[in-house]
């Protein structure tokens, strides 16, 4: 492998911390993988192409984030265009209530579920790429490389230059507080003027009869999300004075606004979100402390929960003493993480013998309840584990110095555990609502039991399910 360091000594403590297929893909990525195959990669398209377990590859690339062979970025997200609009090293890089994407004309309020990605690249002391010095880069691959989210899917480099032919009518580079002039002719379409470095965009309305006079248009290139307003003009010559009045080099440009660049921007793959890291158990290990600064709130739109607590604990220390109970009891809890782990889910915190978990599906979260519910009673059978799970909206928070979660989502989950009194498990609404979760009851052949319910601190009734 090249690069500044020897990174054999990393490999091999990676290799005894991920799965050995996860660190062989790894290593190969790093000693063969092309510049634009080791910048922002994708987790979940990387476990796919290979045919391997997506957790199992996430986890491979946090512990090389760890180790240093990796940067790990939180990018935020435009939902329309897909472009990033904000990037750092954690959480606390977003930090603003509303993000404009002035290439959209639109204004977002965060979310963790779909606008924040979490992505990996090489580090510059294991290879070096181009995207480590991303003002080399030439307009097409800055667009690949820095602009556009993984989430994109993009054709390869061939491919989008032959798009870029059709949908760019011209383009300039300019130095830091430079100025300059695009040349072009309107059609009568709709233009954009862009440059994806400031993210500064002028719309024009091309229509009307065609001129020959040469018009003259002024685009002012600062880093904000100022939104201007759309400029009308007719098809013929037109003359963009560009003011780059930035700190680093610009790549203004004037694109059609037609069926191909909206074509390209509705392509879409699966992406890893903050979201399903946040509810994944190794992240949690390795950054428990590191995500989000104390007084970010940042919203998840929907979240699972699940609670579990241990009924009979105090009667198992009697009956089999102090010593067995308490490795009983530290096996009810390592099964549990195996478990919710194995679901794609993590322990939030644990509080005496309750455990609270988090699962990015309700599928996942119930799947994980059944199996809790079978483990423990080959454990121990005259042990209860209560378990509630309920699914909705909630806020990522800081609390006791590690990252938790906030909201009346999480109240009613609390509640609904509450109510098991067997080994039923209770779960809400939104839970069986999920199409993996109902099908994995009928594959079951479970018919849950339905019963409105009171639930302290939670003004309406409830309707739970109980699951036999």
């Amino acid at each position: 492998m090249t690069g500044r360091t020897d990174t054999g000594p990393l490999f091999a403590q990676l290799a005894s911390a991920a799965a050995p297929a996860v660190v062989d893909a790894i290593a190969a990525l790093v000693r063969d993988g092309s510049d634009r195959e080791l910048c922002r990669v994708n987790a979940l398209a990387f476990a796919t192409a290979r045919d391997l377990p997506q957790d199992a590859v996430i986890a491979g690339f946090l512990h090389a984030a760890r180790l240093g062979l990796f940067e790990m970025t939180w990018g935020l997200l435009c939902p329309g265009c897909g472009g990033v609009l904000n990037s750092g090293s954690t959480l606390r890089t977003v930090d603003r209530a509303r993000y404009s994407c002035a290439l959209c004309a639109g204004h977002y309020e965060p979310t963790l579920d779909e606008m924040v990605e979490v992505t990996f690249t090489v580090a510059p002391a294991v290879r070096g790429i181009e995207a480590h010095a991303p003002d080399t880069l030439p307009l097409p691959r800055y667009l690949r490389q820095v602009l556009w989210g993984s989430g994109m899917d993009l054709p390869d480099e061939a491919g989008i230059a032959r798009v870029l032919d059709e949908i760019v009518l011209t383009a300039a580079e300019l130095p830091a507080g430079a100025q300059g002039v695009l040349e072009l002719a309107l059609p009568a379409e709709f233009v954009i003027l862009f440059d994806p470095v400031s993210h500064a965009a002028q719309f024009i309305d091309v229509q009307g009869a065609p001129t020959a006079e040469t018009r003259e248009v002024v685009f002012v290139l600062e880093q904000g999300e100022a939104l201007n307003p759309t400029l009308q003009l007719p098809p013929g010559p037109l003359r963009v004075r560009v003011d780059n009045r930035t700190a680093t080099r610009t790549l203004p440009s004037a694109w059609v606004a037609g069926d191909l660049l909206h074509e390209v921007l509705g392509r879409r793959r699966p992406f890893l979100t903050a979201k399903r890291l946040l509810s994944n158990q190794t992240f949690r290990d390795l950054y428990r402390n590191d995500t989000l600064d104390i007084d970010q709130r940042l919203k998840i739109t929907s979240l699972t929960f699940l609670f579990t607590d241990l009924k009979g604990s105090t009667e198992l220390y009697e009956r089999v003493g102090d010593l067995v109970a308490y490795d009983v009891v530290r096996a009810h809890f390592r099964i549990l993480q195996e478990i919710i782990a194995s679901e794609s889910g993590a322990i939030v915190k644990t509080i005496g013998d309750a455990v609270m978990a988090t699962f990015p599906t309700p599928g996942q979260g119930l799947a994980a309840a059944l199996r809790m519910r079978d483990a423990l009673q080959e454990l121990d059978r005259d042990m209860l584990l209560k378990i509630g799970l309920h699914e909705g909206p909630c806020l990522a928070v800081v609390l006791n110095d590690q990252q938790d979660y906030f909201g009346q989502t999480v109240n009613i989950a609390a509640r609904v555990q509450q109510l098991a009194a067997s080994r039923a498990i209770f779960v809400t609404e939104p839970v069986l609502s999920d199409a993996t979760a109902t099908a994995l009851l009928q594959a079951s052949g479970i018919a849950p039991e339905a019963r409105e319910q009171a639930l302290r601190g939670v003004r309406h009734a409830v309707r739970v399910y109980e699951i036999p």
